[in-house]
């Protein structure tokens, strides 16, 4: 049997409960302001470009759609990256004369620094120069 305390409790705690939302609501209503329609303006529709510029640019375009300047003539061309970006990379390049060699991120070649290193292309640096040379594509 329930003792007559603990029922007393949970009459209290439904008084309680009970109560609690009249206590919260505002004595006063504030009246609320009609709104005048020609102060609320429609939404702007967005500008979208038409579908046919996305199917007329390159798939793996520059980003911005700028197309990337080529390199100065007496840059090294890449001839491939090899090993893992951000580890132990090489860029394989091919030098004025011709010949073929490796380089770390650090070494230069033709006073061209090796700056970094991407899936798709090198970074070189000279001076206050920075070129980036991509793979061929072909």
């Amino acid at each position: 049997m329930i003792a007559r305390r603990d029922i007393l409790a949970l009459a209290g705690a439904g008084a309680v409960a009970l109560l609690t939302p009249l206590l919260l609501l505002p004595t006063a209503k504030q009246p609320v302001p009609a709104q005048e329609s020609a102060t609320l303006q429609p939404l702007a529709v967005p500008q979208v470009p038409p579908l046919a510029a996305a199917y007329e640019r390159a798939l793996f375009a520059p980003a911005g759609g700028v197309e990337a300047e080529a390199p100065p003539q007496d840059a090294p061309a890449l001839v491939g990256v090899a090993g893992r970006l951000g580890a132990d990379a090489v860029a394989l390049v091919r030098t004025a004369d011709g010949s073929t060699r490796t380089l770390a991120i650090g070494e230069s070649v033709d006073g061209w620094q090796l700056a970094s290193l991407a899936i798709d292309a090198a970074f070189f640096t000279r001076g206050a120069q920075r070129v980036r040379v991509p793979l061929p594509t072909e």
